[in-house]
């Protein structure tokens, strides 16, 4: 409920200061989050694993919508997708950096003896649970197909 507390103090903060951009992002979160919520056997709250899971949803369609936008040259369209992103990033734990994240690939590599891209979805397994939350999947699995093709 934390989530939620911070995202309506967010929300009061952004209308005073009248930041239309914000004000979308952050309704938007609040509306996933409400919905999540009331969904079938999702129960009142919210578990924090599943706000990061909304929250990184949320970023990714962000972002693909802005990738579409620039393909077809519309930057007054993607310039508020990425700032919308931005926002809704700020409500994730810090991320880790390229350099953490391959690290951690290298260990749990090491860890589980991984030989080549047949073991691909282990190292994606175990990689996704380590750093949830904490790094976005494409990155993740851009690192560990780099590693494994070594």
């Amino acid at each position: 409920m934390s989530l939620l507390k911070n995202l309506n103090d967010e929300l009061k903060a952004a209308m005073k200061a009248k930041d239309t951009l914000k004000l979308e992002a952050l309704r938007a979160i609040k509306s996933a989050v409400l919905l999540a919520q009331t969904s079938s056997g999702a129960g009142d709250a919210l578990s924090e694993d599943d706000e990061i899971k909304l929250l990184q949803r949320l970023i990714k369609q962000r972002k693909d919508s802005a990738a579409i936008y620039k393909d077809q040259n519309r930057d007054d369209l993607a310039a508020p997708e990425e700032e919308q992103a931005k926002v809704i990033a700020k409500f994730l734990p810090e991320q880790l950096s390229l350099h953490e994240i391959e690290k951690i690939v290298s260990s749990i590599i090491l860890k589980i003896s991984a030989e080549g891209m047949k073991d691909m979805g282990k190292v994606m397994g175990m990689a996704t649970k380590e750093m949830a939350g904490k790094a976005d999947g494409k990155t993740i699995s851009d690192v560990v197909k780099r590693k494994l093709s070594i």
